[in-house]
């Protein structure tokens, strides 16, 4: 009979200027049923009440760094170097864990032995009151791998769950898109990607800027290329362009 593990998870939020929907993440990881876990928050030096809130949890948090970064993927840097866990989990400001026993339901699907490289799961889309408006666009397919993201980023990175030995830095090239190279880079050093067959994350629906989308489009597209080779993403993107005017 197989012996339950104990993987501990290291959860990181990044946060700036995040008052207005911080308060939901924290009590969502706090309220999480699995106790094998740190709290890793580094702020970029909030000045809107961000930090209030924070230390109205201080208890429940392992790490807590506020300082000036440069940027959404230096402060996950940052994170890095201080987690300790066996997976790593990034939650931004306004994301919650799915059920409060997210955690343990993904724990009680390993076996003593080596762990899975990744841990991955579907990611539902809700409102800034937390209610359900509709399941991701990209779905997690049933095998994952680093040429699956060919087709886009199929797993949402809050919902991707890389132990931590294997993890690297995240690229500061990339201003926008980094997590997407990140997790490519990640699965190609995998040996092993487990699909939890778990909605995990309950995703904050936001506006992006269009010259932010635009910006992350671009960076996409050089990873892509990086990746998978300039000609297959350009003919890939061609296609998209294809199939859109086609639906219309």
């Amino acid at each position: 009979m197989y012996k339950r593990a104990t993987p501990v998870f290291s959860i990181v939020t990044v946060t700036r200027q995040a008052a207005a929907t911080l308060e939901d993440t924290l009590q969502s990881v706090i309220a999480q049923t699995w106790h094998h876990k740190e709290y890793i928050v580094i702020d970029g030096a909030s000045t809107d009440g961000t930090l209030a809130i924070i230390d109205k949890y201080r208890a429940h948090i392992t790490h807590l760094v506020s300082e000036p970064d440069k940027g959404l993927y230096d402060a996950m840097n940052k994170a890095l170097a201080l987690a300790s866990g066996d997976y790593l989990c990034f939650l931004n400001a306004g994301d919650c864990f799915h059920e409060d026993d997210t955690l343990q339901l993904m724990a009680h699907q390993l076996h003593n032995g080596e762990l899975p490289d990744i841990l991955y799961g579907e990611t539902a889309i809700v409102d800034d009151k937390h209610h359900f408006l509709r399941m991701r666009r990209l779905s997690a397919p049933d095998v994952l791998t680093w040429r699956s993201f060919r087709h886009g980023m199929l797993v949402c990175h809050q919902a991707f769950f890389v132990k931590r030995t294997l993890a690297e830095p995240y690229d500061l090239r990339y201003r926008f898109s980094s997590d997407f190279d990140w997790c490519i880079r990640m699965m190609k050093k995998a040996r092993t990607l487990h699909n939890t067959r778990l909605t995990l994350i309950d995703y904050l629906e936001e506006g992006m800027t269009t010259a932010n989308h635009k910006a992350s489009l671009r960076e996409r597209f050089r990873i892509m290329s990086k990746h998978y080779g300039w000609l297959s993403t350009l003919l890939r993107h061609a296609w998209f362009v294809v199939r859109l005017v086609v639906r219309r």
